[in-house]
């Protein structure tokens, strides 16, 4: 495509036998400021006080992790989640009044894995809600062929459970498929499932994303022939 950082790969669209797998924030968005303002938002609205380094003690995780186990403010399950839908409310009314940009390089990069033929799933922790409004504004709904939300899973990352059913979605093996990730709760989970991990240095300095079998600033940096080396054909 003119313009694309991501020459096509040669391999058949139709017998592409790999897949990749997005966690969503902080690897198809840059939305970390918004989570923030969202906790501190009910955390006034509630008068309820929040841990020092709240933000990074929760990062990666689902509400239902955070509210009882991080900040320890509910632990009767229908006050978490009326907590967690009201942070979430919050959420998407900072994300809409706003400009929903991808981070750099990730529309291009979804196009070139669809038009090698390598089934792409999101992974996430966050809700699908969430998801649904930004795919729509953002217009990558045909780039994905399956979403695994908050919904989807009982047991959070850094269990391997969102990772396991997005292969699941898109008919890959666990260990033919590779998961982008930003959070060290995410990363662990994709190494719990068996997948290759491709770090994002969106959150954590790349130094420190050394657990990753790559990491790198922006998804500018990968090309789809270097991954498809990564899983020859089976045998």
């Amino acid at each position: 495509m003119p313009g694309s950082h991501f020459p096509k790969n040669t391999e058949d669209p139709m017998t592409s036998s790999w897949g990749a797998i997005f966690d969503w924030d902080g690897v198809i968005i840059d939305s970390s400021r918004h989570h923030k303002r969202s906790w501190e938002l009910l955390a006034e609205e509630e008068h309820l006080p929040l841990p020092e380094n709240h933000f990074v003690l929760g990062f990666g995780r689902k509400n239902q992790i955070i509210i009882p186990e991080i900040y320890r403010w509910a632990t009767e399950p229908k006050e978490i989640e009326r907590l967690g839908n009201r942070k979430e409310e919050l959420y998407r009314e900072l994300m809409a009044a706003e400009p929903l940009e991808p981070l750099p390089g990730v529309r291009e990069w979804l196009e070139a894995l669809r038009d090698a033929g390598v089934p792409r799933a999101v992974g996430s922790s966050t809700p699908r809600a969430n998801l649904d409004a930004a795919l729509g504004r953002l217009g990558f709904g045909p780039l994905f062929d399956a979403i695994v939300s908050a919904e989807d899973v009982t047991l959070g990352k850094p269990n391997p459970e969102v990772f396991l059913k997005a292969a699941a979605r898109i008919g890959r093996k666990p260990e033919r498929c590779v998961v982008f990730e930003d959070a060290f709760a995410g990363i662990e989970a994709a190494r719990a499932g068996g997948m290759r991990v491709i770090a994002i240095a969106t959150t954590h300095p790349i130094e420190e994303l050394g657990m990753a079998d790559r990491a790198v600033h922006t998804v500018k940096e990968l090309s789809v022939g270097e991954l498809a080396a990564w899983f020859p054909p089976e045998a």
